[in-house]
């Protein structure tokens, strides 16, 4: 399987080192290139894009902005000189964040990681209602997790924590991929590092979730759509 790819990046000569990356790499498929983010949405909408190697400080529009102002279905992996915007990428649900001069080594690792992605959800199962378990990919063994096991999960750069009644395991996938996989009216993200087991949550003090004994912070956006999710037609109400 290939997976398509584009660059988006205003140096030419960065372009041609990431072109040579690419081209070294039997399962990629280079589909274009764009000198800013404006230039790339046509090679967007042409073509089911998995990866989008991704610049920052580019013109007309920065590599951060351009990903707070669109809805992308891609993977996203930074290539940028500066290491400072890091942490605000990663919470923007990017994959990997590679800080120039990239190695060949350090690419290869990056699009890895996609492509370990690509084969977790397709060992996923499709939702439904017989659906009561999925699978991941841990230690290099893949591992069945029950949902009603599952208490909650944490992001961590571009891993997530899985937290089970019985252990815990790292597994290769963002945040937003593993929201992607798990049952909507069981699981609620409620932070933008959190995903929380609804039926797991003993009480809720203020923006704090109690599960198991651990205490999780509700981020304040999303505060009211998860209380009022949580407790929706479940409130005993005074006659």
């Amino acid at each position: 399987m290939k997976l398509k790819c584009i660059i988006v990046e205003d140096e030419p000569i960065a372009r041609k080192v990431l072109q040579e990356f690419i081209d070294e790499i039997d399962y990629l498929e280079l589909k274009g290139q764009a000198e800013n983010p404006l230039k790339a949405i046509p090679l967007l909408h042409d073509n089911d894009v998995d990866i989008i190697f991704l610049d920052i400080n580019m013109p007309k529009i920065n590599g951060i902005d351009f990903l707070k102002s669109s809805k992308l279905n891609a993977s996203i992996i930074i290539t940028t000189a500066y290491p400072l915007y890091a942490v605000e990428a990663y919470g923007l649900d990017v994959l990997d964040y590679l800080v120039k001069p990239i190695s060949f080594e350090r690419f290869l690792k990056a699009c890895n990681k996609v492509k370990e992605l690509k084969t977790q959800k397709a060992l996923a199962p499709a939702q439904s209602a017989h659906a009561n378990h999925f699978f991941v990919k841990c230690d290099n063994q893949i591992e069945k997790v029950f949902y009603d096991e599952l208490l909650y999960a944490e992001a961590m750069m571009n891993y997530v924590m899985l937290y089970t009644v019985s252990k815990k395991m790292m597994v290769y996938i963002t945040i937003k991929g593993l929201e992607e996989q798990l049952p909507s009216e069981t699981f609620i993200k409620v932070h933008k590092s959190f995903i929380v087991n609804i039926s797991k949550i003993k009480s809720i003090e203020g923006n704090i979730l109690n599960i198991g004994n651990e205490k999780i912070a509700i981020s304040q956006n999303l505060r009211e759509k998860v209380i009022n999710e949580i407790v929706k037609d479940k409130m005993i109400k005074r006659q």
